[in-house]
């Protein structure tokens, strides 16, 4: 007997969204094939909800509903919008490459100014090469899975592909830059970066809305290799539209004697997950993976990380700091896997909440998967308000209640932006954790 699977209304829905969208998808041959069966893949999963374990917390039946339509194409005026929204960004001195409503933008990126060493091509390029087939793993992932990564890989319209040579030390940042135009659309992207042995680089991805861009949703995969004895400071700064949906899979692979140190801050965003795969491929790898979440309204923030350690004499640390005002939802789940020839481990992670209200809400799952005798590791969490006494001696020597308030939550978020290496990026960070202060009522 044959039996036919109904498809739910979501799942008929996205069918049809890739029907129309077929046409501006770069590839055909494999690179075709490979989306159709990653779009199979996600009709056959759905929206993640909360019978996943790993998205217990971050029911997207329930927070996202549905898959919006496919963003068209940036014209002149969307263009013209997305300018203005880049001039907003305080970051100078860094080699620029946008990525508007889903669709590399040569005439806002640097692409005349790129170091010598550093190779910039984008994704719809390479997947409509004559010799595509070789190509089409540019959709796939051997590292993780998810419904929610094979909607990506379905639907993805451009991205960069950047490589570092090796020996090359880059003088100023690579800064990759999401803008988002169009309401009530999505778009798909997917980049890589790939730093040759010895090279040092410095990444920056940030994800803005030009005015008047609401309610979108935002799907974005990075892949990023390290090759051996290699140093990566990389910082990513989402402040999305408030009724934004970001989805980020962020997948690292670092070689032996390899540096990576990274940070992740959220301040936008309605309903945002930040996934990241972390992989140890040589020993002497050292990790530093922190993050910071500044949530009020009721914003909703996942940040997950998954660190595997599957070599020996590696070392890793965590940090993570969430902040949450109003009726705002943090989320932070992190793993940690020590496989049994990963000797020598030294992982460490620790996450802290603070409550700004009685209606916040923060949820720390940290977890060790140990497989191996000779480790050091360690988590922990914690979750609480403000301290009543550090406010009154704040208050008592002249500092408003919100100005104490303040340097209070400049100093609990302190401890994670502090590690960035960077002094620029630093900065950054620390003035993008200042305008969410500036705009708390």
């Amino acid at each position: 007997m044959n039996l036919a699977l109904a498809k739910s209304d979501t799942a008929r829905a996205t069918s049809d969204i890739f029907a129309t969208a077929r046409d501006r998808l770069p590839g055909e041959g494999a690179v075709a094939e490979v989306r159709q069966r990653a779009l199979e893949d996600y009709e056959r999963a759905g929206l993640p909800h909360r019978r996943i374990e790993e998205w217990k917390y971050t029911d997207l039946r329930a927070l996202m509903r549905e898959v919006l339509p496919l963003a068209e194409a940036p014209d002149s005026a969307a263009l013209k919008r997305a300018e203005a929204a880049l001039a907003s960004l305080a970051v100078t001195e860094a080699r620029r490459l946008v990525l508007v409503d889903g669709v590399f933008a040569p005439e806002l990126s640097d692409l005349s100014a790129q170091e010598r060493g550093v190779g910039v091509r984008t994704l719809r390029d390479a997947l409509e090469e004559p010799a595509n087939d070789s190509r089409a793993d540019l959709l796939g992932s051997s590292a993780i899975a998810g419904a929610m990564l094979a909607l990506n890989a379905a639907l993805a319209t451009d991205g960069v592909l950047v490589t570092i040579a090796e020996g090359a030390a880059l003088t100023k940042p690579l800064h990759i830059v999401h803008v988002a135009t169009r309401s009530s659309a999505a778009h798909y992207t997917r980049s890589f970066l790939t730093v040759g042995k010895g090279a040092r680089a410095t990444l920056l991805e940030s994800f803005v809305a030009a005015e008047g861009a609401r309610s979108y949703q935002a799907n974005d995969a990075v892949t990023i290799h390290l090759g051996e004895d290699t140093d990566l400071q990389h910082v990513r700064l989402m402040t999305d539209a408030p009724d934004a949906i970001n989805i980020t899979n962020a997948i690292f692979t670092i070689g032996a004697k390899s540096c990576l140190n990274t940070l992740n801050m959220t301040t936008g965003g309605g309903v945002s997950r930040y996934q990241g795969y972390l992989a140890f491929a040589g020993e002497g790898a050292q990790v530093t993976a922190n993050g910071v979440s500044l949530l009020k309204g009721r914003q909703h923030a996942d940040n997950t990380l998954f660190l595997d350690h599957a070599v020996p004499n590696c070392f890793s640390r965590e940090i993570f700091r969430s902040v949450i005002d109003d009726r705002a939802h943090s989320v932070f789940q992190g793993r940690i896997m020590v496989r049994p020839d990963a000797q020598k481990t030294d992982a460490k992670m620790m996450t802290r909440a603070l409550l700004l209200s009685d209606e916040a809400e923060a949820d720390n799952k940290p977890e060790l998967e140990i497989f191996a005798d000779d480790v050091t590791c360690g988590h922990g969490a914690t979750t609480g308000a403000l301290d009543e006494s550090l406010l009154f001696y704040l208050r008592a020597r002249g500092l408003s209640e919100k100005e104490a308030q303040a340097l209070l939550i400049q100093a609990f978020v302190g401890e994670a932006v502090e590690q960035i290496a960077s002094d620029g990026l630093r900065e950054l960070a620390i003035s993008a954790a200042q305008r969410w202060l500036e705009a708390r009522g």
